[in-house]
């Protein structure tokens, strides 16, 4: 089962990527593992996309492609994977196609957290962060035991600037500039899958394996 995740930040794709590849045990793949992966073995794709990532640029799409390709080409991949944060974009989802369809392969799902813009404005600006020892926190799904401080260090908890309003606003108007056109791209292939991910997490859960099947 090959499937890719789609979802505004903070609509909690992430998180639900990660709930199904373990329950179907299959590898959850996201680009920034890749790079980190390449780089680190010191891989011939590693090494170029180091190049872009040390001047400070975004590693072109056909590179990032042939990595992805190369790790989804794996022994593990065999039974299936999760792509999570790939493709964001149309090129990118038509070099990821051109790619899998010379494998003689295709994705079999988009899935497609659909989260409103207010309620992830909302959900984001209710986290607090602990700078000193990294835990986080969120004023309604999980308070701190007392407030402003963290349980672990007994650190101020602060509202980060990824985390704030405005920010998050300008994230999500990328993301829909960008990456909602991928959306009607593989609504036209017939394998677009959305769901509610204004639910608990758990039902968000159940939703998905409920459409992708046991």
């Amino acid at each position: 089962m090959k499937i890719i995740m789609l979802g505004a930040p903070g609509a909690g794709k992430g998180t639900q990527a990660k709930k199904i590849a373990d329950y179907y045990h299959i590898p959850h793949i996201s680009t920034g593992d890749i790079f980190r992966a390449n780089i680190k073995n010191g891989t011939e794709l590693g090494k170029k996309a180091k190049e872009y990532m040390d001047q400070g640029l975004l590693v072109p799409d056909e590179l990032t492609c042939d990595l992805v390709t190369d790790r989804v080409a794996k022994e593990d991949c065999a039974n299936g994977y999760i792509l999570d944060g790939f493709p964001r974009t149309i090129p990118q989802a038509e070099a990821l196609e051109r790619a899998l369809n010379a494998m003689g392969t295709d994705m079999d799902y988009a899935v497609n957290v659909d989260v409103p813009d207010a309620n992830i404005v909302n959900r984001m600006a209710g986290r607090r962060a602990c700078l000193n020892c990294g835990g986080t926190y969120h004023l309604e799904f999980l308070r701190p035991k007392t407030e402003g401080i963290c349980d672990t260090c007994g650190s101020e908890l602060v509202l980060r600037d990824d985390d704030k309003p405005e920010t998050v606003q300008k994230r999500l108007d990328v993301y829909h500039a960008q990456t909602q056109p991928l959306i009607d791209f593989y609504e036209n292939k017939g394998i677009l899958k959305t769901i509610d991910g204004t639910q608990e997490i758990d039902k968000v859960f159940a939703d998905i394996i409920q459409i992708l099947g046991e």
